[in-house]
């Protein structure tokens, strides 16, 4: 009678072995961050991404030593490097920047993920070896993410140092804090935009075909979102003049909603609460006299727990976008048949 017994524990045993491993992903993920951090596309946008945001921060710390006297006496004047821009440099700002070139790089690093390893013929062997179909995609995004977040780490740290050694001014706790809040909600941001890219890469097939779908998107949002989208709001909801006051005030609301859908104008809206304890507009021509003098005006300034509380329904809604993207990119190629 022990016979089968054994017989049944060793074919237990057997299967245990040949089940795929539960963290297949992180060696998808290790494996995705040395070809990034090894790749001419890194390196590209790391000095891409590098000089405009030394370019602005270069400037503005020149007006600031210039104008020190003046604006000795500010609050939170490190927070200046990043939301303030200088004559100089066509009043560009570092966090004006981030905006733009921040879906650059989600999309570079994610619009060839899984076409590419179709196409080389490389997915159905990842398929062979023992690790789960989710393992991929998995590993891919949080390869994507890692990689990303390397490279604005390695940025800011380096901004913030740089402007340190220019000024001579020692940031407090607080905008320590709130440059790492900036941080976190870029990080964020490029991993709408990483999710995107990873969704092309599973529904194109060809990789240059998906980067130009990508990146025409991110120009057509970049220079005639702010065109469309309230154009399309005033059609999709008009304002009701016609009606009562309450009528008027549920259009104008919804119009305002719509437009919040945007993860650039979500996006937007953190940094514009986070990097500014005054909370005046920081991505547009701002120079550092209306810096000072906006942060003059108000008898003391929004603490951070404030400011986050300000913008946490967009952190949330930010949040949702990218998860609800890479979900539908998740189940897309859970579904799709791979032939070797």
């Amino acid at each position: 009678m022990a016979a089968p017994a054994d017989t049944r524990a060793s074919v237990a045993a057997a299967r245990r072995a040949e089940k795929a491993p539960s963290g297949g992903w992180r060696t998808i993920a290790a494996k995705e961050l040395a070809d990034h951090l090894e790749s001419t596309r890194f390196l590209v946008l790391l000095v891409v991404v590098g000089m405009a945001a030394i370019f602005p921060m270069y400037f503005i710390s020149s007006d600031i030593s210039a104008a020190a006297p003046e604006v000795s006496g500010a609050k939170a004047l490190f927070l200046a490097v990043f939301v303030a821009g200088s004559k100089s440099a066509m009043s560009l700002t570092a966090v004006f920047l981030a905006g733009l070139l921040v879906p650059l790089v989600g999309i570079a690093f994610g619009f060839d993920a899984i076409n590419v390893e179709r196409q080389q013929g490389t997915l159905s062997r990842l398929l062979s070896a023992p690790i789960h179909r989710d393992d991929i995609v998995n590993g891919k995004f949080v390869g994507g993410i890692a990689v990303i977040s390397l490279m604005l780490g390695v940025l800011v740290l380096l901004i913030s140092a740089i402007a340190m050694v220019r000024l001579g001014i020692v940031p407090s706790p607080e905008e320590i804090a709130r440059v790492i809040v900036w941080l976190a909600a870029t990080v964020l941001y490029a991993s709408f935009w990483l999710a995107f890219a990873l969704l092309l890469s599973v529904v194109v097939r060809g990789a240059a075909t998906a980067a130009l779908v990508g990146f025409g998107t991110w120009l057509g949002l970049a220079f005639f979102g702010q065109l469309l989208l309230p154009i399309i709001a005033n059609v999709i909801f008009p304002a009701n003049t016609s009606g009562t006051a309450q009528d008027y005030f549920a259009s104008t609301t919804a119009s305002a909603l719509f437009l919040r859908i945007s993860p650039a104008t979500l996006y937007q809206d953190v940094v514009q609460a986070v990097m500014n304890p005054a909370t005046k507009t920081v991505l547009g021509a701002t120079n550092l006299g209306q810096y000072v003098s906006s942060q003059e005006a108000l008898p003391s300034l929004l603490t951070l727990d404030q400011s986050i509380l300000l913008v946490w329904p967009q952190i949330v809604l930010l949040v949702a976008l990218t998860v609800a993207m890479f979900a539908l990119a998740y189940v897309l190629f859970l579904r799709q048949e791979v032939r070797a």
